[in-house]
């Protein structure tokens, strides 16, 4: 989706610095004057000392990952033995000497699938779309063409595949050699995050933009929340065009190369099916992700595009990637289940989604479950001083909890790493840092609501208690 805003950039939008609440491990981003009440030494761990710890760890972490499956047979006591019978330093040191530099095929390939979804980003047709309005007053627009990129390009793979296997050419070579796209992907994101601080010092795309005067903290979190380089939208690029188009291509190249290693393989198979699934549903409903946090809260910094460039088609994938070397024989009846039981979370979440969507749609004058739906018209102020109205549902599943979606979320991960058994704790890495994300959003998402809508969020939660699993929590 190409993004465009109402509003011009204002010259030298960072020297006015915004307060920094804003943080992953933190709550959510703060209005002016409420940092004033946070001690000196939290602002100290939030905005130095958790960012160093993540800027130097993640891209470690990911490599470590790839090792662990590789050398370790998918075992973490193995891959922790490196450390115990070495220095934490030296066993690192270690690990990243198995790993390989980048060949020119990793390279090219790299280039040539960014060139092709930038130019698809421009040439596909879609209808525009229009995003919430920003704490600035700016109105993203954007071209609705994500669906139409994920079937093109699912429909290119599996073409070139079997064009080019009678001349011994396969995608599975990308298996081979991820070590080498990791390397690859580290270096050129971490260059990449410090090429969108500078643009955000010098040349912001619009006035949704600002320096915390905490040149970490900057890098990490990110300086501008639209920025565009060349007329490209860089976060839906990075998210949608990269992050989730390579975790729909990566699954599909574990797959062949399990087909070629072992045959037909249900456990593969299942996994692979439901993520392919949940993507097809992600690209379907991208006019609907515009309006999330990744979108409209957090910025284009180390956090999101790291992430989004590196972490997401390393741990997202780490499951099917595990498979390759671990197959395992479900069955049909366990087969059967674990895709019914996916499916049935999928369409579940996407249920919620529509509910919400349709109510915001026409303005609350629709059915939910059959019946009139509760809502609450809640006023809030950009820092504007303009006046807006969203509408919060307290109907359908919003009735149930306010982060209802996200058990099912939950559900479907599960049953893509249930394949894998539990001979190994590594295929369900992903689950745990998923618990942790939700949860953790849970209060962020509440925090910013409660700042955002003041009573009309003490309203909303007095109909809906919990927060996401009823009389749980």
């Amino acid at each position: 989706m190409e993004l465009q805003v109402n509003d011009k950039p204002r010259l030298r939008t960072n020297e006015k610095k915004y307060d920094v609440c804003t943080f992953e491990f933190k709550a959510v981003t703060c209005s002016s004057g409420v940092s004033s009440s946070i001690s000196q030494k939290t602002d100290v761990i939030n905005q130095i000392v958790m960012p160093l710890v993540l800027l130097m760890t993640m891209p470690n972490f990911v490599i470590v990952l790839w090792y662990t499956v590789i050398h370790c047979n998918g075992s973490y006591l193995k891959m922790l033995s490196v450390f115990t019978e070495k220095s934490v330093f030296s066993g690192m040191s270690y690990i990243w000497s198995m790993a390989r530099s980048p060949s020119p095929v990793i390279i090219w390939s790299l280039v040539l699938y960014g060139v092709y979804a930038l130019a698809m980003m421009k040439l596909l047709p879609g209808q525009i779309v229009f995003g919430p309005v920003t704490p600035k007053g700016n109105v993203p627009v954007y071209k609705d063409n994500g669906f139409l990129f994920f079937v093109l390009t699912m429909i290119l793979f599996w073409t070139l595949t079997l064009l080019l296997r009678p001349f011994g050419i396969s995608p599975s070579m990308y298996y081979d050699k991820f070590d080498e796209m990791i390397v690859a992907l580290n270096v050129c994101s971490l260059l990449f995050c410090f090429a969108l601080y500078l643009k955000g010092k010098l040349a912001p795309s619009t006035t949704d933009s600002g320096s915390s005067g905490n040149i970490i903290f900057d890098y990490y979190w990110g300086m501008e929340l639209y920025p565009r380089i060349f007329g490209f939208d860089v976060k839906v690029f990075i998210i949608c065009r990269f992050g989730l188009m390579i975790w729909a291509l990566m699954v599909c190249i574990y797959a062949v190369k399990s087909y070629e290693l072992h045959g037909f393989v249900d456990s593969i198979f299942v996994s692979a099916l439901l993520q392919i699934v949940y993507l097809t549903r992600s690209f379907w409903w991208e006019a609907g992700y515009l309006a999330t946090t990744d979108i409209i809260v957090d910025r284009a910094g180390f956090y999101l595009c790291w992430g989004c460039m590196v972490y997401v088609p390393v741990l997202y994938t780490l499951v099917t990637f595990y498979l390759v070397t671990h197959p395992e024989h479900l069955g049909l009846p366990v087969s059967a289940v674990l895709i019914l039981a996916g499916l049935l979370s999928l369409y579940i979440n996407y249920e919620a989604d529509l509910q919400k969507q349709k109510v915001r749609k026409t303005n609350g004058e629709c059915l939910i479950w059959g019946q009139k739906p509760h809502i609450i018209r809640a006023k809030y102020q950009l820092e504007t001083g303009e006046t807006k109205e969203n509408i919060l549902l307290a109907s359908g599943w919003w009735a149930v909890s306010r982060h209802l979606h996200y058990i099912p979320e939950v559900i479907i991960t599960l049953m893509w790493s249930f394949p894998a058994r539990f001979e190994n704790l590594l295929p369900y890495s992903h689950i745990f840092f998923l618990l942790i994300l939700l949860i953790h959003r849970s209060f962020r998402d509440d925090l910013k609501c409660r700042q955002k809508y003041g009573t009309y969020w003490r309203q909303y939660c007095e109909k809906v208690r919990y927060r996401i699993v009823p009389h749980l929590f």
